[in-house]
């Protein structure tokens, strides 16, 4: 079973900063796209932004110019760097991993992370 750790989620004021990141296990499949999830209260988890094994990123709309993703595929980890935080971006953060082999791709989750910004 496929493992993924998060950390680097608190409490920041608007305006503030802070870095996610994720680390996930070693495996026999190979690891293909990364990504980070976000969920507020009363709302449907919705993608933040993305990276695949290539490099190409995709953010949502609502945090272009503000977050940028990485990941260092060596380490087998993704990182979230979040920058001009609003209030509106108070939510747990999920890791997504994705894990392939010659069979197919599987999806895994973190534990989540909450980040919270507010005065």
């Amino acid at each position: 079973q496929e493992q993924l750790v998060e950390s680097g989620g608190g409490l920041v004021q608007p305006g503030g900063s802070l870095r996610l990141s994720c680390a996930a296990s070693e495996s026999t499949f190979s690891i293909n796209g990364m990504g980070w999830y976000r969920q507020a209260p009363g709302k449907e988890r919705e993608l933040v932004a993305a990276i695949t094994s290539g490099g190409n990123m995709d953010y949502a709309d609502s945090v272009k110019g503000r977050f940028t993703i990485s990941r260092d595929n060596a380490k087998n980890t993704v990182n979230l760097q979040m920058n001009s935080l609003k209030p509106e971006d108070t939510a747990v953060y999920y890791c997504n991993v994705e894990y392939c082999s010659a069979y197919g791709c599987s999806y895994y989750w973190g534990q989540g992370t909450q980040v919270t910004v507010s005065s």
